[in-house]
């Protein structure tokens, strides 16, 4: 998985690119389809604002959040992406096939 990281009217520390680095590995190890992900920190005023793009196996998913701390950004990012990504993944699997091979064998 390639990962890039980038920031708007903020630096991008290595504490900040290590913290999202080890956060969305998490990610990874429940879809392992995830190929990119982009990363944009943005401080606007008081607002820090995450938003990541992730590109998939056969689509794309972005997700966005903000909070006034952007360590906290960073974390309510994850938790939509982990979602998000989850939720594609159940659409990829056909829970109707199971059903049919159960009743077919009973």
């Amino acid at each position: 998985m390639h990962l890039n990281v980038s920031g708007h009217h903020v630096e991008v520390t290595a504490s900040l690119k290590d913290y999202v680095e080890t956060k969305i590995e998490k990610i990874a190890r429940h879809f392992d389809l995830v190929s990119d992900v982009q990363c944009i920190l943005t401080v606007e005023k008081l607002r820090h604002k995450a938003e990541a793009t992730a590109q998939v196996n056969g689509g794309t998913i972005h997700c966005e959040h903000t909070e006034e701390d952007m360590y906290a950004a960073i974390d309510g990012l994850v938790d939509k992406l982990e979602r998000r990504v989850r939720k594609y993944k159940e659409k990829l699997v056909d829970h109707h096939a199971r059903e049919k091979q159960k009743t077919r064998f009973a």
